[in-house]
């Protein structure tokens, strides 16, 4: 783990041998009771909400955080996020949703219109990442997208739920139809950079490296 991670981690009051990509993905991340201000996300996202939150000295938001493998059962996403609300929003003042729709179908949208509750616009956080205008504009079809989370979470989230590590052969169905690899990059780091590229090797596509830093997940938050 990056030194700036670990500090940034250690500053929110967390034990930085705890609070790994791991635990993110399986386990999410409690609050931390502070605050006036609930932020209920993907684990996906917790490091650049504290990081975010420690630049800008929001201090009056607290960050609860789901486990990022809901990200491959999108389905479960809108129900997990309706029993976070429900269980913590009596301890705070407003809640705010730092998801985007995230493959739901608009039932997310819909179940936090019905709560009173804001979230983050777009379809999904490559989108937001990149900035929801310009995503759009691209209209890309034939690109596969990793963050910063994705490229250090690469196995758990794609090699081994498609089987690709038992059965090398699946990539072409899989991904027989992507041209390119789009690294979104939230941070400069030639390390994650070099696994991204590795990445795309092994998937047979093209390599491309944006950066994105947290494009309009900084407006988004500055709302709640």
């Amino acid at each position: 783990m990056p030194a700036q991670d670990r500090a940034t981690l250690h500053a929110e009051g967390l034990r930085k041998d705890e609070v790994t990509e791991e635990v993110l993905t399986q386990a999410g991340l409690a609050p931390a009771g502070t605050g006036r201000v609930l932020l209920i996300a993907c684990g996906a996202l917790a490091r650049e909400i504290l990081d975010l939150k420690a630049a800008q000295g929001w201090s009056h938001l607290d960050l609860a955080c789901l486990p990022a493998i809901l990200h491959n059962t999108p389905e479960k996403i809108t129900g997990a996020v309706e029993a976070a609300v429900a269980k913590h929003r009596a301890n705070y003042e407003r809640v705010f949703v730092v998801y985007a729709d995230c493959g739901t179908g608009g039932l997310l949208q819909a179940a936090c219109a019905r709560m009173g509750v804001e979230m983050v616009e777009g379809p999904h956080c490559y989108s937001f990442f990149e900035g929801n205008a310009a995503f759009a504009a691209r209209e890309e079809m034939t690109a596969f997208y990793l963050t910063d989370f994705l490229v250090r979470q690469f196995e758990a989230f794609v090699w081994k739920p498609l089987g690709l590590d038992r059965h090398p052969s699946l990539r072409d169905m899989y991904f027989g139809h992507y041209e390119t690899l789009v690294y979104q990059a939230q941070t400069d780091d030639p390390d994650l950079t070099a696994k991204a590229e590795a990445y795309a090797g092994q998937l047979g596509l093209r390599f491309e490296r944006r950066f994105t830093g947290y494009g309009d997940l900084t407006a988004a938050l500055s709302r709640a």
